[in-house]
């Protein structure tokens, strides 16, 4: 049987690696209504991997619950009468790529269509359900560093 962590190569000398993982798919209830998105697929890796949590939208400085935003053609965050949460989302970022660096961390499972996390689609920034190929601020700042990111929707 092949892991989900062999999605991410790892070294030989490497035996249990570091996995960056959205706190909310480890049941933490910190999405923007309060809530968690427990992920059992992300829990069994508990045996293959260590699991590092991060909220980036909770790092970035935001309360939970807080209003829902999405990323739009811009690149702006906003909600949906318009607040710019920008600042907050990039904080997050540059905090989840703190965390990834100091750990050591060479792979990420993100929650998918996050304005942070989001890794292959996000929402268009209509809010009107409306999905687009993208990214989050998190799970393109973390590729940059280097950091191999896929969805909770890939597991």
């Amino acid at each position: 049987m092949v892991s989900t962590v062999d999605q991410f190569p790892v070294s030989p000398s490497t035996e249990r690696p570091s996995v960056l993982v959205s706190a909310c798919l480890l049941g933490v209830a910190c999405t923007h209504r309060g809530e968690s998105r427990s992920n059992l697929a992300v829990e069994a890796l508990r045996s293959e991997a260590h699991l590092i949590a991060v909220c980036p939208e909770i790092a970035g400085g935001l309360p939970t619950p807080r209003p829902r935003a999405e990323r739009g053609s811009d690149g702006r965050v906003r909600t949906a009468v318009g607040d710019d949460l920008t600042a907050f989302y990039e904080r997050g970022a540059e905090q989840a790529v703190a965390l990834a660096r100091a750990a050591g961390v060479r792979r990420a499972i993100l929650k998918a269509r996050s304005p942070s996390c989001g890794s292959r689609q996000i929402y268009d920034g209509s809010h009107s359900g409306v999905l687009i190929s993208g990214e989050g601020f998190t799970a393109s700042a973390l590729r940059r560093a280097g950091v191999a990111v896929i969805s909770d929707d890939d597991l």
